[in-house]
């Protein structure tokens, strides 16, 4: 996998080089005499799953899938584990409310979005009966509802590249 290419050190805006280290070829700023780190943004989200085997997604209206509908999820905030991440972006995007204790790690899923970012996604799932509030899309969603995999297939809505694996995963895991 092939990440875009850092030319300036972010410290000091030194041209950087290439250079072996720790067995992979990295960026390099002579000046500083470190290594440039490329790591990915940590994210995550929450997989509601109702009585019917449904789950709740939201409409992205935001990069990187406008228009697909995708898991509940953010970025975590540097001094945010990602259960209170998740948690509280399942909140801001779909009005509905859980406590820590009702979640269900699932998976971690490497994301790579179509800007050339990559994110490791941390998804947990919990049931809707843990859950409250009514479903209302947040600012950044133009939809939030329940899918099952049936009606996915059916419609012509897209699903966010790279979560398709993980909803099969998320019902098949209350079964």
């Amino acid at each position: 996998m092939k990440f875009d290419r850092i030319n300036y050190c972010p410290a000091c805006r030194t041209k950087l080089n290439d250079k072996q280290i720790e067995g992979r070829m990295r960026r390099y700023c002579q000046q500083c005499e470190q290594p440039i780190y490329q790591n990915p943004k940590p994210c995550a989200g929450v997989l509601v799953i109702d009585d019917c085997e449904r789950v709740l997604l939201i409409k992205r209206t935001e990069p990187p899938a406008p228009g697909a509908w995708s898991v509940p999820a953010g970025y975590l905030e540097a001094d945010e584990p990602p259960s209170h991440a998740a948690v509280r972006e399942l909140h801001e995007e779909t009005n509905i409310t859980l406590s820590e204790d009702g979640l269900q790690l699932l998976d971690t899923i490497f994301v790579r979005h179509p800007d050339g970012q990559h994110v490791l996604v941390i998804v947990y799932t919990a049931l809707r009966s843990t859950t409250t509030g009514r479903v209302i899309p947040g600012s950044d969603a133009a939809d939030a509802q329940f899918w099952s995999l049936s009606e996915l297939r059916r419609s012509e809505e897209k699903v966010e590249l790279g979560y398709d694996a993980i909803l099969e995963q998320a019902l098949n895991s209350i079964q």
